[in-house]
């Protein structure tokens, strides 16, 4: 079972994280804050409330003789002592208690016991001055706490930002890196002047480039050096071939000795290709008219079915390459009957086989690859791989689907290559960039 996975940018996963890390220090630091200030705030009133009652206390025992009681806000013996603060003055004690009231204020009392045995107490609410204290303090934490984490927001978007854009430009220059930009550096698209791990990253990327570059220009060399070796004696073989008396075996040595020639003169084709040293060279013509005349050449049972003509300017000896081994896969692989529409720039070559392999779909014409047994059991992959490279050096784009749906039973479709021709000339070799395999199936359909 799939998994739903929840994509992020990096800019919003670094601001979250600095966020979050902002506020539990900040909650951390007002929580403590507000503690430390409400123990002082609590501590200096039981001080003021104990030097309070000291001062009715010596002024009780030096009038109470004369005024008859105490002052000063003082009680004697009151009843509603707390417990706490009644064993403390037993053990002849000055003491203070704090305790919680119903309106959530603290309260606070101060006892000191008497020559005579009375208790002399003092009972007085927490200040409402200190209360708004408190109150103030509450606030400018709260407010210094969401400045922490919208700051800290910011800072993570800004530090992200830059991150990420880095990050999004290494991608693009290792995007056109893999579309065959070879000259493409990526630690020069990413630019900037702090040194980070994006660096590292886009070094490694480069050096990586670098040595797939070697490699493979290396195998091309082998492989060209190889088939241009083998054309000289392949050649004499096939000539030799021809000297043989006629029969049987004369047959199977000519068929296998031009089978091998024609091996030597694709993989030689396929190198050239691959070096992208080939140039168009363009003409102008309609272009139903010449696939019609060209295919009528080729396979006459073909059937050819003009819907828009148009005119265009392309390579003729290439573009008749490509419809040939088009045709070509198409009776190797397919069955029929092979039907080729021409509408405008786009030349379709449709058979009712049993479609191309998925991973014809998915990773595009590989040399030597033949896909699945059932559509390729014979030949070495090089058709395909030929047309798309001649596709490429006109300019045109070439796609490959499959008629039936996946799951379709066997031979219900079959395959369908789509030729998109360029509206203008290719300059280089081609003005069309390289597509994947599933934007090439979304642009056929």
């Amino acid at each position: 079972m799939k998994r739903l996975a929840l994509r992020t940018g990096v800019r919003w996963k670094i601001s979250i994280a600095i966020a979050a890390v902002g506020a539990l220090i900040a909650v951390a630091l007002s929580l403590v804050v507000h503690n430390a200030a409400r123990v002082s705030m609590i501590e200096n009133a039981r001080e003021v409330q104990l030097e309070r009652l000291l001062g009715a206390q010596r002024f009780y025992e030096a009038t109470s003789m004369q005024r008859g009681g105490p002052k000063f806000g003082a009680k004697l013996n009151d009843p509603t002592i707390p417990q706490t603060l009644r064993e403390e003055v037993r053990k002849n004690r000055r003491a203070t208690h704090v305790e919680q009231g119903a309106d959530g204020v603290p309260e606070v009392w101060a006892a000191v016991p008497l020559a005579n045995g009375d208790v002399l107490s003092l009972h007085t609410r927490f200040a409402d001055r200190s209360a708004t204290i408190m109150d103030d303090l509450d606030r400018a934490l709260i407010i210094g706490s969401v400045s922490v984490v919208f700051g800290g927001c910011a800072l993570g978007v800004l530090i992200g930002g830059q991150l990420s854009r880095r990050l999004r430009k290494a991608a693009a220059a290792a995007g056109r890196v893999a579309q065959g930009q070879t000259d493409v550096r990526v630690r020069e698209a990413v630019g900037g002047v702090v040194r980070d791990e994006t660096d590292e990253l886009a070094r490694a990327v480069d050096a990586l480039t670098d040595a797939l570059n070697e490699r493979i220009e290396a195998e091309r060399r082998v492989t060209a050096d190889i088939a241009h070796e083998l054309r000289t004696p392949v050649t004499g073989l096939l000539t030799a071939a021809e000297l043989l008396p006629p029969g049987r075996p004369t047959e199977l040595v000519r068929d296998r000795a031009q089978a091998m020639r024609t091996l030597v003169e694709d993989v030689l084709e396929v190198a050239r290709l691959d070096s992208a040293s080939e140039r168009a060279e363009l003409q102008e013509l309609p272009l139903g008219e010449f696939v019609s005349r060209r295919i009528g050449l080729l396979d006459p049972d073909v059937t050819v079915q003009v819907v828009h003509e148009s005119w265009v300017s392309t390579d003729p000896r290439r573009l008749e390459r490509i419809l040939g081994n088009l045709l070509g896969n198409a009776a190797k692989h397919g069955s029929t009957p092979v039907e080729v529409t021409v509408e405008g720039r786009v030349v379709r070559v449709r058979d009712h086989g049993p479609g191309f392999p998925e991973e014809l779909l998915r990773d595009g014409p590989s040399r030597f690859r033949t896909g699945s047994m059932d559509r390729a059991g014979h030949g070495h992959g090089l058709g395909l791989t030929i047309a798309a490279g001649q596709a490429r050096v006109l300019g045109a784009r070439l796609t490959f689907r499959n008629a039936a749906p996946s799951g379709a039973a066997e031979g219900t479709g079959g395959a369908i290559a789509v030729l998109w021709l360029p509206e203008h000339a290719p300059t280089v070799t081609g003005s069309f960039p390289v597509l994947r395999m599933a934007d090439q199936r979304q642009a056929s359909d």
